[in-house]
């Protein structure tokens, strides 16, 4: 249209009797720029700038039920600074069908963390020396719980757990059964995976289903998103609702869940503990090499806190 319009202009100046006359070109068409969307940045989901008077999650995205508050429970929540008698005691009963042989010697509390250390005694079938944590009070739901854990990067499970009862009656809930170095050839994932899941037992009977997730499902601004178990502090936690309903929680955020048919009828206690077995489903048994690592044989906790849901 425009190549037109000058044409014309042209041929009228060509044909007015007036030599006098300037063509005047009209002027440019600007080009208008299309705004470019910018992408939002994601929220940055950092751990270690939470409230640590409240439960972590809260800082970033606080779901606690209208008219309800949390109330920590101090005889289960710990900074670690010494071993505190009055609320941590060490079991030394064993797991059947493992090397594993629980010891008093293999925890304590230094340089601000409860560690747990997985030692070699070729001299024994029970070559896997270790210890294991258990609180001295029991709680039960409507609570929530969570560790700051840093694994021993050994071919092994470091738990964090919630237990009350025998093989034959029992509650159970399992925060994390966590292996950063699987020996089977068979569990990839298991650097990266939480596996969680809960057990109720009555007469013998056993109800048990997995909630299990994985760290790379974080939401992109989680500074921990991808990072495996042993290359950093990692907080796991457990919203114990109600008598069917937990909710976990990694590093800020809720990852996997679990509802129960039967219900939990028992108050729980609070362990931690690190163990090995030659099955698929721990990840292999360790490598007794690695166990005369210091760098890689301990699993260190750096704190534990716990909160009841109460009524504002």
């Amino acid at each position: 249209m425009s190549s037109l319009f000058i044409y014309a202009c042209i041929i009228f100046c060509s044909c007015s009797g007036s030599g006098d006359d300037v063509f005047v070109p009209p002027p440019p068409v600007e080009e208008v720029e299309e705004p470019i969307e910018e992408t939002p940045k994601p929220t940055v989901i950092d751990v270690n700038k939470a409230d640590p008077s409240k439960p972590t999650f809260t800082s970033f995205d606080d779901t606690t039920p209208t008219g309800k508050k949390w109330v920590r429970v101090e005889n289960l929540s710990d900074e670690f600074d010494t071993w505190n008698t009055a609320k941590w005691t060490k079991t030394t009963w064993n797991y059947g069908g493992t090397p594993v042989n629980m010891k008093e010697k293999n925890s304590g509390v230094a340089d601000g963390n409860l560690w747990i250390k997985a030692t070699l005694d070729n001299s024994n079938d029970l070559w896997f020396e270790t210890s294991r944590v258990r609180s001295k009070a029991k709680i039960k739901f409507p609570m929530y719980t969570e560790s700051c854990i840093k694994t021993a990067h050994i071919s092994a499970f470091n738990t964090f757990w919630l237990n009350n009862g025998n093989s034959n009656d029992r509650d159970e809930i399992d925060i994390i059964e966590n292996n950063s170095k699987p020996s089977c050839g068979c569990q990839p994932e298991y650097p990266w995976q939480m596996n969680s899941q809960y057990f109720i037992v009555k007469n013998g009977v056993t109800e048990r289903h997995h909630g299990n997730s994985t760290n790379k499902e974080l939401s992109e601004g989680n500074t921990l998103k991808g990072v495996p178990w042993n290359e950093a502090y990692h907080v796991v936690g457990a919203w114990w609702k109600d008598a069917h309903t937990v909710q976990f929680y990694l590093n800020g955020e809720p990852s996997g869940s679990v509802n129960t048919t039967q219900a939990f009828t028992l108050e729980q206690f609070l362990i931690w503990d690190l163990w090995t077995q030659d099955s698929s489903w721990v990840g292999g048994e360790a490598a007794k090499q690695d166990l005369l690592d210091d760098n890689i044989n301990t699993m260190r906790i750096d704190w534990v806190r716990t909160w009841k849901l109460e009524d504002n």
